[in-house]
């Protein structure tokens, strides 16, 4: 189930690396986008 959600993540959510995002000015959005796509990840490698 992990690996599905992991699949959508990458084709739905924004990737903030790829934008050079600079984590101490991110706004409470991109951090809770950041938290969850951080979440899938790990249970989907784990």
């Amino acid at each position: 189930m992990h690996k599905i959600l992991a699949q959508i993540n990458k084709i739905i959510l924004p990737s903030f690396t790829k934008q050079g995002l600079d984590i101490s000015k991110v706004e409470k959005r991109q951090m809770a986008i950041t938290g969850c796509r951080y979440f899938v990840t790990s249970r989907t490698l784990g």
